[in-house]
């Protein structure tokens, strides 16, 4: 769900078409393959997290922050990496993108966590919060 959070970032709203939605979280941020952020749309919606008026979405911000509380953990670990690195929060995302081209299908904690230990990064605190 933190892809959401990032559109609404990128673009400083929260309204949204559903193309524009998913070409936001696939084609700018690259953060997913467009099946993945088609479904992710489609789950947001049927948890209430997007609500759907018309052609418009609507990302409910409340019912995001609450969800992004209960799978933070990749989002806790990207703020800890880029504030060791000194980058954005977007600047980790992408060259995070890059990197996980290495790992394939990987989980995104655990290729967050192997970045972050690639770039000389103490991660031991996220040890134990990642699912193997």
């Amino acid at each position: 769900m933190e892809a959401l959070k990032y559109a609404i970032l990128y673009k400083g709203s929260n309204e949204f078409s559903k193309p524009e939605l998913i070409g936001t979280i696939v084609l700018k941020l690259r953060l997913m393959d467009y099946n993945e952020a088609k479904a992710l749309v489609e789950e947001a919606i049927k948890r209430g997290i997007i609500e759907q008026r018309g052609e418009k979405l609507i990302i409910k911000e409340d019912a995001l922050k609450e969800e992004e509380k209960r799978e933070d953990v990749f989002g806790e670990m990207i703020d800890y990496i880029a504030k060791k690195l000194g980058w954005s929060h977007l600047e980790v995302l992408e060259d995070l993108e890059k990197f996980s081209e290495r790992y394939g299908d990987l989980d995104k904690k655990i290729v967050a966590y192997l970045y972050g230990l690639d770039k000389g990064i103490d991660m031991s605190k996220f040890k134990d919060k990642l699912e193997v």
